[in-house]
């Protein structure tokens, strides 16, 4: 006997369920959303599954090695984190903070290919071309369009068979097939999905640029970056001229390389020796600012940290960091009261990390202690002084990977002195000098 078919009440914003109609959404808090709904039974899932065809299989070692050619953007940067450059019917998920350059960045990418399409659900074609005016792009070949429903993005690319697409943005996309309006859960999934369709069929790489929340993800639910097949994001600071775009996902190369842009007029411009672009507008010797040597994927960055201590004005010490984060800080300056003998309890600390970078590898620890130390010193340690290291709870410091890398860019840059862990210290293989500390408190009685 068949069964009765199941009533359940969804939500076309969130899709989630409910056993009863209600006004109002529980999960994503709309009104009006829920919507009724008819489950499949057991006897159609059943029928389905007998009627379905054996997928077939293949041997690994039977099974040819493809190689990808891949398609240069000309934008060194992003070819460098893609892995070379653009793979023919590859899928890339592009987000970031609102003006941190996607659109902008996106648009070069399009004028630099032949041939390339760029829609637009945010802004209009005159829009664009301002834009495109303002930061000097021509180019004959880059065909541009404003559309937001999905049906007649998808035909547009198969008609006129593009060399890249590139759409900004995916909660601007909606398609007929499926209620709620642009922008929810319902409508990002298929719209990813009969886009990454279309891509797959077609073989034209696809750049979807996603709004971010305020916690930093992609908006939407997390499906649409397991559908991608690369997963970027461009980060900095707003008002800041560097920014960073990394890979979280990479299906065709790394995760381990960034690239560096510096924002000007004419757009995000690829930043080639990193390392001299954030130390170049250093000012004179003064206490309270140390050079470290980051790992931002496979590459060696020297990053200038500044520190200033001053008595602190109110019962409670401030801390702040910009670049760094807090949480960290807090227990470094603990590290330095406890291990070093620093009276820090009655004063103020406040750590910038030059540029607008954001550091979040432990290497950073032994320079941030070192800065406090040297303003609450009032001491100065010299421009040509390199300090990298992790910093444990009981004051030792301790080895970081890549040494040789950091020594090398260290030297290629001018520096005549690295501070680093006395465990696993590498042989000099260049004319710098090498000063390796066991703990914090030897450091400081050095320095």
């Amino acid at each position: 006997m068949p069964q009765k078919p199941k009533t359940i009440f969804s939500c076309s914003k969130c899709d989630a369920q409910y056993q009863k109609w209600v006004g109002r959404c529980l999960e994503c808090g709309t009104w009006g959303s829920i919507k009724e709904t008819v489950e499949q039974t057991l006897d159609e899932k059943t029928v389905a599954t007998i009627h379905a065809n054996i997928a077939q299989t293949h041997r690994l070692t039977q099974i040819q090695k493809e190689t990808a050619i891949r398609i240069e953007t000309h934008i060194p940067e992003l070819d460098r984190v893609l892995g070379g450059g653009l793979v023919p019917g590859s899928f890339i998920l592009l987000g970031g903070e609102p003006g941190i350059g996607k659109s902008t960045l996106a648009l070069q990418a399009a004028a630099a290919l032949p041939s390339s399409l760029y829609i637009s659900g945010e802004e209009s074609v005159g829009q664009i071309k301002m834009r495109a005016d303002r930061i000097g792009i021509t180019s004959d070949t880059l065909s541009l369009a404003n559309e937001t429903n999905l049906e007649s993005i998808i035909k547009t690319i198969t008609a006129t068979k593009p060399s890249a697409v590139i759409i900004d943005s995916i909660q601007t996309i909606a398609s007929t097939l499926t209620e709620g309006e642009p922008g929810s859960v319902s409508q990002i999934r298929t719209c990813a999905t009969m886009i990454l369709e279309a891509t797959k069929s077609s073989g034209v790489p696809t750049i979807l640029i996603g709004h971010v929340t305020k916690e930093g993800g992609v908006a939407g639910p997390k499906t649409l970056e397991h559908l991608v097949d690369t997963v970027l994001y461009l980060e900095g600071e707003r008002f800041h001229t560097y920014r960073i775009l990394r890979a979280t996902k990479n299906r065709f190369g790394a995760t381990d390389e960034v690239g560096v842009f510096e924002m000007h007029g004419e757009g995000l411009i690829s930043v080639e020796n990193p390392s001299h672009a954030l130390l170049r507008e250093r000012g004179e010797n003064m206490s309270g600012t140390v050079v470290t040597c980051i790992m931002e994927g496979s590459r060696p960055l020297l990053v200038e940290v500044q520190a200033l201590v001053h008595k602190t004005a109110f019962g409670y010490p401030v801390r702040k960091a910009s670049g760094f984060d807090l949480n960290r800080l807090h227990v470094l300056v603990a590290v330095l009261e406890k291990r070093a003998g620093l009276s820090l309890a009655q004063y103020d600390i406040h750590l910038n990390i030059v540029g607008g970078l954001r550091i979040q590898e432990p290497a950073a620890d032994l320079a941030i202690c070192l800065a406090i130390a040297s303003s609450f010193k009032d001491k100065m340690l010299g421009n040509d002084t390199v300090v990298f290291g992790e910093v444990g709870l009981g004051g030792e410091i301790r080895s970081v990977r890549y040494q040789e890398k950091r020594i090398k860019e260290a030297h290629d840059l001018g520096m005549k002195r690295i501070i680093l862990a006395a465990h696993n210290k590498p042989a000099p293989s260049h004319k710098i000098t090498l000063i390796p500390v066991q703990n914090i408190e030897e450091l400081i009685k050095k320095t």
